[in-house]
């Protein structure tokens, strides 16, 4: 057997950032053209390049749960649409069941085949979270459905453009299963027009290099990736079993009962094993998290304790090394018809949270402390000023990061996009919602103490200046139960939800649904990030510092960090 000599490094760093760019101007694309707030502002997308088997090539940015099960999907296109895929398809899907492999309804994937010289050779695919994908309520956070249908329309891999062509009615059925039509077809579209970018940019690779030089790259970045990974796992002491447990308020279903995520790490040789048959079966709520999800969450997680000059070179070979165990009928590997909708926002923050507490007993000196929970509400009503509905979504209100060893809680990135998400902006918000913000800022005393303390918990209050409104605290988490600390570091604090109507304060958990009237303000109280350390030995002057800035109080400096002296 004959081996292809690996190309010279100036063509493999040619090529890499190539397939890299190619992405951020997919990305680019999109963000340009939507109209949806939550894709154009809070960057709620994702996108990347995958070979013509599925194997995963250039993911730099984006959502774990987005694109870290690619692999699944595109096989699973591949095995459907046998012999049957031309140049110009384009195939929709938000199936978390039966091939589509996404992990909620509202996250729609358009996945963009790219031929060579008639040989598939690319797939390309954004994914980004819609504005309403049908069901009972307008956003796909209701946390009572029956099933997944009341969640919303399900779309299982399904080609919505054909050799070029647009199947209009098709398209047309889809749309008209949604509350905002107008505006997803504008999103849609942009999305598409993203995939046909990427084929003008892969295919000017190709004419350039050659398909054997691109190919050959792609195999050398992935056998080098796969290396760097387990050399950093052999890092992580060999026979030992490390485990993790976080807790999740409630599964939206069974109110005020406690859900465990638990995982068992071992390191197996080279690879790493996430096994997470120690959960409990489906639940009723809809809390329950897909297998491709799990899997992407899973890896997502274990690649944040690994060497950061990896960080932006992932790819297939980063996978090779980390096996994911998930037993069918679990929360973590649900079987249809269950419901999903919650699954990224809960199970997604405290899977991350219990995976990242073993690696912290495997590798203390790479601890990273889990973050503020989810606390997104999906507010829903009819705005008088523009005549028109709305469904309005923010990661305004939601706390900061956790620490990490050596650091403390950013103040800004959320980790659910690993720095890809973003807050939004008060003006943008306040055009597009009939709701006016009273207070945004940093709260006192409502994150994890800590040699390296969490980032700040958010205090967030807005006023309702439209009609009648609905409010779903689906994406929200941490009203009962707390994210740990580690190696010694603090829990954060339990968030709280209330809104005042008159002299009242009516409170508000997580997983419930809550009818607003004109008027209302809406207060959001939610804690930041788990502390690293012992607080103890946190340096005084960052104490100070703390205490002169509002986010620590002289009463907690005292009390927690032993603070002898006035600021």
């Amino acid at each position: 057997m004959i081996t292809k000599p690996e190309v010279d490094s100036v063509t493999l760093a040619t090529v890499w950032g190539a397939l890299r760019q190619t992405c951020f101007d997919m990305r680019h694309l999109v963000e340009r053209t939507a109209q949806n707030y939550l894709i154009t502002e809070l960057h709620d997308l994702s996108v990347g390049v995958w070979d013509a088997s599925g194997r995963t090539l250039s993911v730099p940015i984006g959502i774990a749960v987005h694109f870290l099960g690619t692999s699944f999907v595109v096989k699973s296109v591949l095995e459907k649409f046998q012999g049957n895929l031309r140049p110009g398809d384009v195939i929709l899907t938000n199936d978390p069941y039966h091939g589509g492999h996404t992990n909620h309804l509202p996250d729609w994937g358009f996945l963009y085949p790219i031929f060579y010289k008639d040989e598939l050779v690319f797939w390309t695919l954004v994914r980004g979270h819609q504005q309403d994908s049908g069901g009972a309520f307008p956003g796909g956070y209701f946390p009572n459905g029956y099933d997944i249908h009341s969640e919303g329309l399900v779309i299982p891999p399904t080609k919505v453009i054909e050799e070029g062509r647009e199947r209009r009615e098709l398209m047309d059925l889809i749309l008209a299963n949604v509350r905002f039509p107008e505006g997803m077809k504008i999103d849609t579209s942009a999305m598409m027009a993203a995939g046909k970018l990427s084929e003008i940019r892969l295919t000017a690779l190709l004419d350039k290099y050659g398909k054997d030089v691109v190919l050959r790259c792609a195999d050398t970045m992935i056998s080098r990736m796969e290396q760097a990974v387990k050399d950093e796992i052999r890092k992580i002491p060999e026979g030992i079993s490390y485990e993790g447990e976080s807790w999740i308020d409630d599964d939206g279903t069974d109110l005020d009962v406690p859900v465990p995520v638990r995982c068992k790490l071992i390191r197996k040789g080279d690879e790493l094993i996430v096994d997470l048959s120690d959960n409990v079966p489906q639940r009723k709520g809809f809390i329950n998290q897909p297998y491709a999800t799990t899997y992407a969450i899973s890896v997502g997680a274990v690649v944040l304790v690994l060497d950061p000059a990896l960080a932006e070179l992932h790819n297939e070979g980063s996978m090779r090394a980390i096996q994911v165990i998930a037993p069918p009928g679990t929360l973590v590997n649900p079987l249809y018809p269950a419901t999903v909708g919650g699954g990224p926002a809960a199970i997604g923050a405290t899977l991350t949270e219990a995976i990242l507490q073993a690696l912290s007993k495997a590798l203390p000196e790479r601890s990273i402390a889990g973050a503020g929970r989810q606390r997104v509400d999906n507010i829903f009503g009819f705005d008088p000023r523009r005549d028109r509905k709305y469904m309005s979504v923010s990661f305004n209100k939601v706390g900061c990061m956790g620490a990490a060893y050596g650091y403390d809680g950013y103040q800004t990135i959320l980790i659910y996009g690993r720095g890809a998400m973003t807050r939004g902006s008060v003006e943008e918000e306040e055009v597009r919602f009939p709701w006016r913000y009273l207070k945004w800022e940093c709260a006192t005393d409502l994150q994890g103490a800590g040699k390296w303390r969490g980032g700040p918990g958010i205090h967030w209050e807005a006023v309702n200046e439209g009609g009648e409104a609905g409010i779903t605290t689906g994406a929200c988490d941490g009203d009962e139960m707390v994210v740990q600390g580690l190696l010694g570091g603090h829990a954060n604090p339990v968030s709280r939800t209330y809104v005042r109507r008159g002299g009242e304060e009516i409170r508000i958990k997580s997983h419930r649904m809550f009818p607003s009237q004109p008027g209302d303000v809406l207060v959001k109280l939610s804690s930041g990030g788990a502390g690293v350390g012992d607080p103890r030995e946190r340096d005084r002057e960052k104490v100070l510092e703390d205490v002169r800035n509002g986010i620590v109080s002289l009463e907690a400096a005292r009390r927690i960090y032993g603070l002898t002296d006035n600021p």
